[in-house]
């Protein structure tokens, strides 16, 4: 019988490129500040130099360094080399953390990505809104999901498990969400390797930069107002959406306790899903709904929810997803100056469409687990641990 011929279509790869291309000439025609790169560059030069680390401002908007010391640390070699250099690095490396994130959300909802399908993939996620943005603005979501999204996907008993995800936590603080995840799912070993990861982050910043620590953990940490205007648009959190729909620059309880409430509500959801890959997004998006500021571009989890969705069959949600990350509502609402406060009833929606897509997820978290794929149950074996008398058959039936 002869041997079939495996035939390499090009136009995966050539979409890549095209999507790559078009991007990076839109940010050199439009000379796009990336104006997350020159926070971070100005970082490390404050390490480096000694400077007023949580003292400084950058760019026209004034922007302030906001992330723990040791976030400020890692960003010192951004130092060593000039910034247009910097800037097509960083547009460089996200491209690759997008194809990464793709791969690690496949494998999420337990497939495999090969070479043809990442490059689709990958060339048509670039222009989900959340993504879009993370490279227009050389933002690193894309590594700190990936950071996460790796560690918590890698069997059970690996070596080092949760230390990425302390890393990830003492870089950017909201990915704790999920130590308390791992705790209420039971797997304490790894929630204790993840905690003495991030506490292993803030002690290093506390002996590199004690003045900074101090500054930031006493004081700064409790300044949300100095992130941005939490009422804005571009604020894409559970905040946002209530500042909004009330008119109120600070909301104070008809915010905090609504938070509190999913909060709460969310990880004991993710907890009892019925799926790992359910529990890890149930547990994403609700850290991206609580946190004071959630940016349109920090819900770089569409990709793995699309991933999942996909995989289950699930063709009308992936739709609406998709519908919900490219439409792009919010920006186009007038939003200058305080508008954003005074926005009509029903504009409301189309100002906050990420998290109500997140309400209406763990709304529906009960109807998401009651679907399974053939290999699912495998699947959460290979992820919790935990032996399934009803999957020894088919093991030992496996060639």
């Amino acid at each position: 019988m002869p041997k079939r011929m495996v035939t390499f279509s090009p136009l995966p790869l050539l979409l890549l490129a095209a999507s790559l291309s078009s991007f990076a000439a839109l940010c050199f025609l439009q000379r796009i500040p990336m104006a997350d790169v020159l926070v971070y560059r100005a970082e490390g030069e404050a390490v480096a130099h000694g400077g007023d680390l949580y003292g400084l401002t950058v760019t026209e908007w004034r922007l302030p360094a906001t992330y723990p010391p040791f976030a400020a640390v890692l960003f010192v070699p951004t130092t060593w080399i000039a910034l247009p250099a910097l800037k097509a690095a960083f547009l460089a490396g996200n491209a690759l953390l997008l194809a990464g994130l793709v791969h690690l959300s496949a494998r999420l909802a337990g497939r495999t990505a090969p070479v043809p399908l990442l490059c689709t993939a990958t060339a048509l996620a670039l222009w989900l809104e959340p993504v879009f943005q993370t490279l227009l603005f050389g933002q690193i979501n894309l590594a700190i999901t990936c950071l996460v999204l790796w560690d918590l996907t890698r069997r059970p008993g690996a070596r080092g498990k949760g230390v990425a995800l302390g890393l990830a936590a003492g870089i950017k603080l909201t990915p704790a969400v999920f130590i308390a995840y791992l705790f209420l799912t039971g797997r304490r070993r790894e929630a204790a390797t993840a905690t003495a990861a991030f506490g292993g982050t803030v002690l290093l910043g506390a002996l590199l930069l004690p003045a900074a620590s101090v500054d930031f953990w006493t004081r700064r940490l409790y300044e949300t107002g100095r992130v941005g205007k939490g009422w804005i648009v571009d604020n894409q959190s559970l905040q946002g959406l209530v500042a909004r729909v009330f008119g109120d620059p600070a909301p104070g309880l008809a915010w905090l306790l609504p938070a509190a409430a999913i909060g709460a509500l969310g990880l004991w959801l993710a907890a009892g899903a019925g799926e790992e890959r359910h529990g890890i997004l149930l547990t994403a998006f609700t850290a991206l709904l609580v946190s004071p500021i959630s940016w349109s571009h920090h819900w770089v989890w569409c990709v793995p929810l699309t991933a999942v969705l996909l995989a289950e069959g699930r063709t009308r949600l992936v739709a609406l997803t998709l519908t919900v990350f490219t439409a792009r509502t919010m920006w186009l609402l007038p939003h200058q100056g305080d508008l954003d406060l005074r926005l009509p009833w029903w504009a409301q929606p189309l100002a906050a469409p990420y998290p109500m897509l997140g309400l209406a997820l763990l709304a529906g978290s009960g109807v998401l687990g009651q679907r399974s794929l053939p290999g699912d149950r495998a699947l959460r074996e290979d992820l919790r641990g935990e032996p399934d008398p009803g999957l020894l058959v088919t093991y030992a039936d496996r060639p």
